[in-house]
């Protein structure tokens, strides 16, 4: 891969962003970077694996860490993801956990602000959704939260709205140790081409599924053609769990998969600048959770504890 420039004048480094499912981690990176880079849904754990995002910022390059919510995992893929979580805090060179104001401090924030402080771990404190709480409550929040003394330095934005984003964005930036940057500065993630369309697909699922559904399934791209006139063909399978699951995801006739699938194309052909013509095809595979090779692809740790 190659970089930019090697000018001492330049800095880089990784943020990640922790914090309970829900909070606006990944509202937040797609604003910074300015594009979408991870996705989007109103249901919690969308997230399943660490994601770059590449914002920039005047001569700093901010690499940040998009990590799947933290809560108390109950399963293997759970636990990978949680996993993947921590390992993205304990790597990066700035750690910012995010609070979902309006919730205020729930059983997991309490949990992630405790382990944070168990390991003396310095930490910026990114109070988000400030316009869906009154300005006392809001107030009151921050200081309870300054009394613990890792937590360095506080911003209070909404990142849906984009209110306090820049700010952020400097503040982020000027923290940033010197060095050159790691990604060209027009590049905006390093997920590949395969993996971001099987997820802008999930995310239609997520968002066209009620209830558990989502959970129990997963999209893999399996084939992707391109033509000497630009277009794209993908072709994706989108796994569950049960035959039950799969009559679900088909629809009466099939009609909500086919607005799931016009959904996910229209997004990917903005997304990749060219005509997209998607394929989808839904297949049962029950233990899809126990196999080794999903964890490689989402870069998963499969024995994680």
């Amino acid at each position: 891969m190659t970089g930019g420039p090697a000018s001492t004048d330049t800095n880089c480094g990784f943020v990640a962003l922790v914090g309970a499912p829900n909070t606006g981690k990944s509202t937040l990176v797609n604003a910074l970077v300015g594009a979408k880079v991870s996705i989007v849904t109103h249901k919690v754990q969308t997230t399943r694996t660490r994601i770059l995002g590449v914002a920039m910022s005047g001569a700093s390059q901010i690499i940040l860490i998009d990590t799947p919510g933290i809560f108390d995992p109950r399963k293997r893929l759970d636990r990978a993801m949680i996993a993947a979580a921590w390992q993205g805090a304990s790597d990066a060179d700035l750690v910012a956990v995010m609070v979902d104001a309006e919730a205020g401090l729930t059983r997991d924030t309490r949990r992630i602000i405790d382990r944070l402080g168990d390991r003396k771990r310095p930490a910026a404190c990114i109070l988000n959704k400030i316009d869906l709480i009154r300005r006392d409550r809001l107030l009151g929040l921050a200081d309870e939260l300054r009394s613990r003394e890792f937590l360095t330095d506080f911003f209070m934005i909404s990142a849906l709205s984009g209110d306090g984003v820049e700010d952020l964005k400097y503040a982020l930036a000027d923290r940033l140790p010197a060095g050159p940057w790691l990604f060209p500065d027009d590049q905006l993630s390093d997920m590949n081409e395969r993996l971001f369309a099987a997820e802008i697909t999930r995310e239609k699922l997520f968002l066209g599924l009620r209830e558990e559904l989502p959970y129990a399934l997963t999209v893999e791209t399996e084939n992707w053609q391109r033509f000497d006139d630009g277009s794209v063909k993908i072709e994706q399978v989108i796994y569950v769990e049960r035959d039950s699951q799969k009559g679900i995801v088909l629809g009466r006739g099939g009609e909500r998969i086919k607005r799931i699938r016009a959904g996910a194309q229209e997004e990917l052909s903005d997304a990749l600048g060219c005509r997209t013509h998607l394929f989808l095809f839904v297949k049962v595979r029950g233990n899809w959770k126990e196999d080794p090779e999903r964890y490689r692809t989402w870069g998963l740790d499969f024995h994680s504890r």
